[in-house]
């Protein structure tokens, strides 16, 4: 019941009538935009990495940290919608020194992601829809969250990179879903997105599985059996990229997330 009432007030912040050209910088902010079916507000993105096919018409707006202010300026914007790491913090300046509406993208929760549906929704004249995508989600990541609870959380190194050695911190929102598949971030304490941390600070946590993105990453555990997961051969590939991506498809990455660790012991 909150969070309909929130989503209700935050309908009625905006006006009725939406933006109607947009640039999203991020390849998550696109896929709201996507599953919003607001395509066609589309006038520019910011290129990371392979886009939806939905999207593979609209304009390049540059790569991501290198945004191109001409490019942008010329497409007359109505509203950009952002990752606060996608552009440096002179351009998002430049951004407001133009008068050109902004809207910061940055959950850090699975519940800030739902109630971005409905601001992203209402902005872009699709209350509607986004009102019904945060219901959704909600109702998914709650029946994920019954399902897959365990007595005591399962003990997870989730990593980022290795050369250094990445990780993910408690305010990133994979930590908020891997509680909501029964697990726990073993570096939760840390503050950071993405800290960086020690092969010892892993081996003195002791996680009972460890993810990653490539095989290679897994193997280069191998080496240490005293780990947890290692003796219990729960080295796994993150098994859904969606995953990183924050957007209602994240749900069913989520889904695939806790089916992977339900089969640890």
């Amino acid at each position: 019941m909150r969070a309909l009432v929130v989503a209700l007030l935050a309908l009625l912040a905006w006006p009725a009538v939406g933006a109607e050209r947009l640039i999203s910088l991020g390849p998550s902010v696109t896929e709201i935009v996507l599953e919003l079916g607001a395509v066609d507000l589309l006038v520019g993105v910011l290129d990371a990495g392979p886009r939806p096919p939905a999207a593979a018409h609209v304009p390049s707006v540059g790569r991501y940290g290198q945004l191109e202010m001409e490019r942008v300026i010329s497409l007359q914007p109505d509203l950009v919608l952002l990752l606060p790491e996608s552009i440096s913090r002179a351009q998002r300046q430049q951004l407001q020194a133009f008068g050109i509406p902004m809207l910061v993208v940055k959950p850090r929760k699975l519940a800030d992601l739902a109630q971005q549906f409905v601001e992203i929704g209402t902005r872009i004249g699709r209350a509607e829809q986004g009102l019904r995508l945060q219901q959704q989600f909600l109702q998914g990541m709650a029946g994920l969250a019954q399902r897959y609870q365990r007595p005591q959380p399962l003990r997870v190194f989730y990593q980022v990179w290795d050369v250094p050695l990445y990780t993910l911190g408690g305010q990133q929102i994979i930590s908020d879903a891997l509680r909501v598949c029964g697990a726990e971030n073993i570096f939760a304490d840390l503050s950071l997105p993405a800290p960086q941390v020690s092969v010892e600070a892993v081996l003195q946590r002791n996680p009972e599985v460890i993810l990653a993105g490539t095989q290679t990453q897994l193997e280069a555990w191998r080496k240490w059996p005293v780990v947890r997961a290692v003796e219990l051969k729960q080295l796994w590939l993150v098994p859904d990229e969606g995953m990183e991506r924050p957007s209602f498809q994240m749900l069913g990455a989520m889904e695939k997330l806790c089916e992977q660790l339900a089969a640890a012991e």
